[in-house]
Order: C-alpha cells, then sequence, then structure tokens
C-alpha cells in the first residue's frame, strides 16, 4: 500500500456526510417543514460546522427533490407533493413486491415473529397518538423482506423513495382510519407468510400499498399540503 492510499480521508469528509444526514433526517421528520427557508450559515452554526460542507448537502439534497433553490433568492425545504406521493406510491409498491418474492423463501420464523412485533408497535403507536413511532415502525415492518431479499440495489432504491413518502405520511398521519386500516393489512401480509402462501402474501401487500395511496388521495387533499413560499 503506497503512502498516499494510508493516509486516512480527511475530517472534512466525515463532516459532509454528517451534515447530509442530519439534515435529511430534519427535513423527512419534519424538523425542517414544507417550504421552510435554509440558512446555510445558521446550519453551520447549528452543527459546529463550516458553511462548505452545508452547502454541499443542501445541492445533494436539491437533487433528491428534498430542497428547492431560487439563486440568489432562497433555499427552502420543498413543499409536500401530492401528486408526486401519488406516482411514488406505485413505485414503491411494485418494489417492495420483488423484494417480497425475493426474500418470501429466505423469511425465518424470528422474521415473522418480528414482523407481528412491529405491527404491535405500530398499533400501540397509533394508540398514543404519536406519529413518529408509528411511522418509525412501519418503515422498520417492510424493511424486514426488503433487508431479507439480500438485493442491495434494491434496498437502496426503496430507502430513497421511502424517504419522500415518509415525509408525506408524517404530515397526513391524521387521514381517518388510514393507518389503522394498515395495520389489519400488514396482518394479512404476516397471516400469507405463516401458512407459506407467498401469492396470498404479495397480494396482501399490494393492497395495502394501494389502500395507503387510496385513502391518502380521499381525505388528505382537505388539509393544506405545505407551508406558504418563502
Amino acid at each position: 500500500m503506497s503512502a498516499a492510499n494510508a493516509v486516512p480521508a480527511p475530517a472534512r469528509t466525515l463532516a459532509r456526510e454528517q451534515v447530509y444526514w442530519q439534515m435529511l433526517d430534519w427535513i423527512v421528520e419534519g424538523t425542517l417543514g414544507p417550504g421552510e427557508v435554509l440558512r446555510d450559515a445558521a446550519i453551520a452554526g447549528k452543527l459546529g460546522v463550516s458553511r462548505t460542507p452545508v452547502r454541499e448537502a443542501l445541492r445533494r439534497l436539491e437533487d433528491e427533490g428534498l430542497v428547492q433553490t431560487a439563486v440568489n433568492r432562497w433555499t427552502r425545504v420543498a413543499p409536500l407533493n401530492l401528486a408526486q406521493a401519488a406516482e411514488l406510491y406505485p413505485v414503491v409498491g411494485t418494489l417492495e413486491d420483488l423484494a417480497l418474492g425475493l426474500a418470501a423463501p429466505r423469511l425465518t420464523a424470528a422474521d415473522l415473529d418480528e414482523l407481528d412485533t412491529l405491527n404491535v408497535q405500530i398499533s400501540r403507536a397509533l394508540e398514543a397518538g404519536d406519529a413518529r413511532a408509528a411511522v418509525r415502525a412501519d418503515a422498520a415492518f417492510h424493511g424486514v423482506w426488503t433487508r431479507r431479499s439480500g438485493n442491495a440495489e434494491l434496498q437502496g432504491a426503496l430507502g430513497a423513495l421511502k424517504r419522500k413518502l415518509q415525509r408525506v405520511e408524517l404530515a397526513y398521519f391524521d387521514v381517518p382510519g388510514s393507518a389503522r386500516a394498515s395495520v389489519l393489512e400488514h396482518a394479512a401480509v404476516v397471516d400469507a407468510l405463516r401458512a407459506h402462501d407467498e401469492v396470498a402474501a404479495r397480494h396482501a401487500l399490494r393492497q395495502n400499498w394501494q389502500g395507503s395511496l387510496d385513502r391518502l388521495i380521499r381525505h388528505a387533499p382537505r388539509r393544506p399540503p405545505s407551508a406558504d413560499l418563502p
């Protein structure tokens, strides 16, 4: 190994990644709300870094559609877009259907128990009115077969798309009956997997994604999806 290869990566590289993931978390979780103006100096001060990694993170988030910029005017968190969400749901559902098909022969009894446990966590979070806990448990539930699919490219694609959907799910968490209906749909998926009926499990999963989209479209437009423009 050459001396150049032995030199550790600059701390700036680590800072850039840390800044990106922190800002991504703030946007997805709603700490930085839709339409909120982003000032790189203020964010840099908050995170204790220079403005350079913040600007790099903002460019990356803009490429992913989570940040918008008007040159020399403003940079802001992208408003929620229900039309985009309506396009994303069937794409994510199709990719998850593929993941479940790949994972089904690999799922163990422990995996199925984990799915049951996570679905209970979703239900309890709903009873407590804890939107973030419910959405996180839901992501973990779907993540079981995504992880067990053994396909890293599929996992990466789903992760990126689902981050966009998570913003919508948190913002419209109070859509009447939506999350509770998902708990029942999740149970149907697990029951089919326990019965070793992959066809029924995948059908139940597709119904879950279609049902979630239908409920969002039916109820969510009654509520303004984004903050006022800066």
